[in-house]
């Protein structure tokens, strides 16, 4: 695992987007594997910058993203279709039919499931993967359980997540209570897996998945398992990690 320390959000997330931009020049056809949140919003406005400036283009890039809500539409403004039209794929000159993301709204979430796990492996897997982590060493919605799940799935939300997710919605109620969610064995066919992570409250995530057991209490931790695993936080995400004295 190759480490990147930067001093605050702004300078993960320049980092995080020339690492992008880079697979990007390296392949212009590449195939992005891309997160939601607020982790990797600094990073997209990045590349959006720099698609302005000439530096970059995604006229042959082909996305697929780790997760969706299920029940929202695509133009609900809590949606991740609407999350990457309104950070990224609106401001770049990516091709609309290149982009997937698990349809929230299907009537056969196993058969949605299973129709997003074989377009990846049409694809050969992501060219680089994009991830956040949450505080409890969540990827996608991948959360601590008693096994790794291999295949895209449903999810059931914790009720922590339900919780922090409520302030986005009118009520409670209006909650999702399901996503759909890449599973494991895209996210590790991944050729390269960008795992990026901002903040304090990141520390105990970043130190478990990258020194602790491997293990699917703390999911993050598979990550371990692969060969080619960039790592780019900011000093307080990383502040476990320095004092345990890992190099970085």
């Amino acid at each position: 695992m190759r480490i990147y320390r930067e001093k605050d959000y702004e300078a993960m997330s320049r980092r995080a987007a020339a690492v992008i931009a880079g697979e990007i020049i390296h392949n212009p056809a590449c195939v992005l594997g891309l997160a939601t949140g607020s982790t990797p919003e600094g990073a997209y406005r990045y590349l959006v910058d720099w698609y302005k400036q000439g530096f970059i283009n995604f006229r042959h890039v082909l996305s697929v993203n780790l997760d969706e809500y299920v029940g929202l539409s695509p133009d609900h403004d809590q949606s991740y279709r609407y999350f990457m039209q309104s950070n990224l794929f609106d401001h770049v000159d990516i091709v609309p039919e290149n982009t997937r993301v698990p349809d929230g709204l299907t009537a056969d979430t196993d058969a949605e499931c299973a129709r997003y796990d074989a377009y990846i492996l049409s694809l050969g897997y992501a060219s680089l993967q994009l991830l956040g982590i949450g505080r409890n060493g969540h990827i996608g919605f991948n959360e601590p359980g008693d096994c790794f799940v291999k295949q895209t799935h449903v999810v059931d939300l914790t009720e922590s997540t339900i919780d922090a997710n409520a302030r986005f919605f009118p009520t409670w109620d209006d909650v999702p209570k399901q996503a759909i969610s890449m599973g494991m064995g895209a996210i590790m066919g991944a050729k390269k897996i960008l795992l990026c992570a901002s903040g304090e409250e990141k520390a105990d995530a970043i130190y478990n998945s990258v020194c602790g057991p491997i293990t699917p209490g703390c999911p993050g931790s598979i990550l371990q398992l692969h060969p080619n695993v960039v790592l780019v936080a900011d000093e307080a995400a990383l502040s476990k990690l320095i004092a345990a004295g890992v190099k970085v």
